[in-house]
């Protein structure tokens, strides 16, 4: 029988399953019953069902061992997924869908990575050579699609983010659900991308996949929602805050620059004005662009910084020269347009040296040692 603080927390979130429940939770704990070598528990997540999901499993709860059971009274699978994973005290906590499409065999592989510390999160994915999937040609097109999407605007390298088959260690949730604003479908695709922003492991799964003739997922509104979802976290990405910051800068130093130009120089003025908004874009780029704050570093990064300014004002400096070795009395608009152009050209190699160098974290702690293997 599992203990009281399972290894493993498995959740399947429900939502009027009442015909698919019984049979799959009975599945899913026989299998665990027989071949899961490390403590478990099953905790089916209702979130509020109207039909007699709710009773069942109840009954389901008291009639098999580690099975237990999460009411909540608002829809969504994310915030299900929420509430039943801050709630748990397990090492690693999954969840799969009520159908069980995904073959149960995957699930060991699923989790070990975790328990042992070698990953962050797991995933299973239909995507990836090796992987086994039986679904029609319009999920599968939608799929692809969709994963493709990922790719391209947020940079995703995980290759499958709507498999309902995932698994996250416990103590690296709690520096992510707090910034995980969906509470419906896109869920997992937040979690992943946070996940990979913050250099979090993710560990693929190739996993055999037979679609659910009977899937209650209305495709034409969770693709837009999803999309909804991606435009948001494209919008708030690093290299968006990073740009953003970079535009406003770009701004104040050419309005600078131009009230300055006339009384110091054209050289005397660049030097000034960059050294200010350099300043500036440092510290807004250390609070919001990689999430820095207090004084931990903040001397070493200034220093590190400057090496950063002297770099862009070689590179300004220069492009300022050759203009006025092409033209000794160029028109002020062109002066400017050659500035801001080799600024922006600068801010590549900005962002580079800020990410890398600068504001680099250290590598995380090690992670705990492996669960101690427990069977029922």
């Amino acid at each position: 029988m599992p203990d009281a603080r399972p290894a493993i927390d498995i959740v399947v979130p429900v939502f009027n399953e009442a015909a698919a429940l019984e049979p799959s939770v009975r599945r899913l704990h026989a299998f665990l019953r027989s071949e899961m070598p490390f403590t478990w528990r099953i905790v089916i997540a209702d979130n509020a069902s109207t039909d007699c999901t709710p009773a069942l499993s109840e009954r389901l709860a008291a009639e098999l061992p580690g099975v237990a059971v999460l009411r909540l009274d608002r829809k969504g699978r994310g915030r299900a997924l929420r509430a039943a994973w801050s709630a748990s005290r397990a090492r690693v906590v999954a969840y799969m869908d009520v159908d069980l499409s995904t073959d149960l065999r995957a699930l060991l592989p699923l989790v070990a990575p975790l328990l042992s510390g070698h990953s962050d999160l797991a995933i299973g994915t239909r995507l990836a050579h090796g992987s086994r999937v039986v679904r029609g040609p319009k999920r599968e097109l939608i799929s692809r699609g969709y994963n493709a999407i990922l790719h391209a605007t947020l940079r995703a390298r995980f290759s499958d983010a709507q498999c309902g088959f995932k698994a996250v260690r416990r103590d690296v949730l709690d520096g992510l659900l707090a910034d995980v604003r969906d509470d419906a479908w896109f869920f997992d695709t937040e979690l992943l991308v946070l996940a990979q922003r913050r250099g979090l492991r993710i560990h693929e799964i190739p996993v055999d996949w037979v679609d659910d003739p009977d899937s209650r997922v209305e495709i034409v509104r969770t693709a837009l929602d999803d999309l909804r979802g991606v435009a948001r976290l494209l919008v708030a990405s690093q290299v968006a805050r990073f740009m953003g910051i970079g535009v406003l800068s770009t701004l104040a130093y050419a309005l600078l620059y131009l009230a300055l130009r006339s009384p110091l120089g054209a050289g005397v003025a660049n030097a000034l004005v960059l050294a200010l908004t350099a300043v500036a874009n440092t510290a807004a780029n250390r609070r919001f662009t990689f999430g820095l704050r207090g004084r931990a570093g903040l001397v070493r990064q200034i220093g590190m910084g400057t090496g950063v300014y002297v770099l862009t004002l070689g590179l300004t400096s220069g492009a300022l020269l050759v203009l006025h070795e092409l033209d000794a009395g160029p028109a002020r608009l062109v002066e400017v347009t050659v500035l801001v152009v080799s600024s922006l050209a600068a801010t590549v190699t900005r962002f580079v040296a800020l990410r890398t160098w600068v504001f680099a974290r250290g590598d995380a702690a090690a992670a705990p040692s492996m669960f101690p293997a427990h069977a029922e």
